[in-house]
């Protein structure tokens, strides 16, 4: 894919070769002592570009984790972040292990191990490389990891700042939780209002009653399908998970079915709607948009060909293999690709990042004189309605809607909103503007190379 996109591009070939190969990878092999023996475990923390400095990338817990899987999703990351225009380089981390087969106590050893290898060769830092969560971990990892930082590090004033994606009360943020299944929701919207893109998708009108199936109901597709159903109207008719999936042309209730899961620890037996247990095969009935929200690769050469949905949004990092991605192009089924569509997790990240440097949330300083302000416009509309006996009034619920200050929560969906919106732009002016280009990943791709090679020779290379 990157090839494809570098093959429509004026560079040198040794800038090429230095944007597409990873600077460095580390591999870390360590033991701890659990139930009274010591256990080995090996984890990678993957570079690929430093054009900007620190890098970001998550860290992910996974029994498939590989060498060529962090370099490549290192990689992935470099152009995401240079597309969405957060000022990092791309970097990677993944841990071999099963995270369900240790209790908490034994994975918090674990992990503060890790963190410790990573950390003392400043594979974790504030100014140099920023972790962030990603399969297999969360929040808890996340404040782990950053204690483990603050115990190596005592001095460190910008402590916090060295991973992102910790709770609130460890320095997190309002929003990050949902920021990536949020990011998903905004890709849409920024579709939606693209005409030409839904001309050659061959869809129309908005996100209400749009058909929708879910491929993974965890953090991100879980979002997401909230979202779309809550806020946009869209009808959820699918949701597929490990042991199987949910198909209901009605539409399902994504609240319901997540506290299913939770309890039950899978789909099965889930009363109100129609129980596959090969959930595979809903990926290809008939809906308007397909969410591969958890896995890569579950779209491939075996079952490419009987995709029906006109339009995919890849919520997973890589769910379209390429081979996969050519028969699809060739049927006209328009692709929104990973590094734009699950960029919102790292967009607000970043927010994170410079809200632990600058050492205050966001709205604090301004969000009471904001609501001061709308006051006046309120007490002076009220008062001419009033002493000049204009025939109106103010809707029941606008005072509330409009004095109400910006807080945090608010300033980082808007912030995430004009990222995706921004970032949509760029890459629509390239697929509609150029005959050389045919679908929105090149497109992506296009932006996202110039932006690091740009930066490169801004360097001097």
């Amino acid at each position: 894919m990157v090839n494809r996109a570098i093959g429509l591009m004026d560079l040198s070939p040794g800038l090429e070769e230095k944007i597409r190969v990873c600077n460095a990878t580390y591999t870390v092999r360590f033991g701890v002592r659990l139930r009274g023996q010591i256990h080995t475990f090996t984890g990678y923390r993957s570079v690929h570009s430093e054009h900007m400095e620190p890098v970001k990338g998550g860290i992910r817990f996974s029994m498939g984790v590989s060498q060529d899987e962090v370099e490549a999703l290192a990689a992935l990351m470099t152009y995401k972040c240079a597309l969405v225009e957060a000022p990092f380089g791309g970097s990677k981390g993944g841990l071999c292990i099963d995270p369900r087969a240790w209790d908490e106590h034994e994975l918090e050893q674990i992990t503060r191990r890790f963190a410790y290898e990573l950390i003392k060769r400043d594979l974790i830092n504030p100014s140099q490389n920023v972790p962030a969560p990603d399969m297999g971990t969360g929040e808890r990892e996340m404040a782990w990891i950053a204690d483990q930082y603050k115990r190596m590090h005592t001095t460190d004033i910008n402590g916090n700042a060295c991973v992102t994606g910790k709770p609130i009360n460890a320095g997190g943020i309002a929003g990050r939780v949902e920021a990536t299944g949020r990011g998903v929701q905004y890709a849409l919207r920024a579709f939606f209002r693209d005409q030409e893109g839904l001309k050659k998708a061959g869809i129309s009108g908005n996100l209400d009653g749009k058909r929708v199936i879910v491929q993974g109901l965890g953090n991100v597709g879980y979002h997401a399908a909230k979202f779309l159903r809550d806020e946009d109207g869209s009808i959820i008719t699918g949701i597929i998970e490990r042991d199987g999936a949910l198909f209901n042309p009605a539409g399902l209730d994504v609240e319901e079915i997540r506290t299913w899961i939770a309890e039950h620890g899978g789909l099965a037996g889930y009363a109100d709607s129609n129980f596959v247990k090969d959930g595979a095969v809903l990926l290809e009935e008939d809906c308007d948009i397909l969410i591969p929200a958890a896995l890569e690769g579950v779209i491939n050469l075996q079952n490419a060909d009987r995709i029906k949905a006109p339009l995919i949004i890849e919520a997973a990092n890589g769910p379209v293999t390429a081979g996969a991605d050519e028969i699809l192009r060739n049927k006209g089924v328009v692709m929104i690709p990973d590094m734009y569509a699950n960029a919102g997790g790292v967009t607000v990240s970043y927010f994170e990042w410079v809200k632990n440097l600058s050492h205050i949330r966001f709205g604090r300083m301004g969000r009471r004189q904001e609501e001061s302000r709308h006051e006046l416009i309120v007490n002076e509309l009220e008062r001419l309605s009033s002493d000049k006996g204009f025939n109106w009034e103010l809707s029941p619920d606008f005072k509330q809607k409009y004095l109400r200050g910006a807080g945090e929560l608010e300033l980082v969906r808007s912030g995430l909103d004009d990222t995706m919106r921004i970032a949509y732009d760029s890459m629509a002016n390239v697929w509609h503007g150029r005959d050389d280009v045919h679908d929105l990943r090149t497109a992506a791709y296009l932006v996202s190379i110039g932006k690091v090679a740009a930066s490169y020779q801004a360097k001097g290379l």
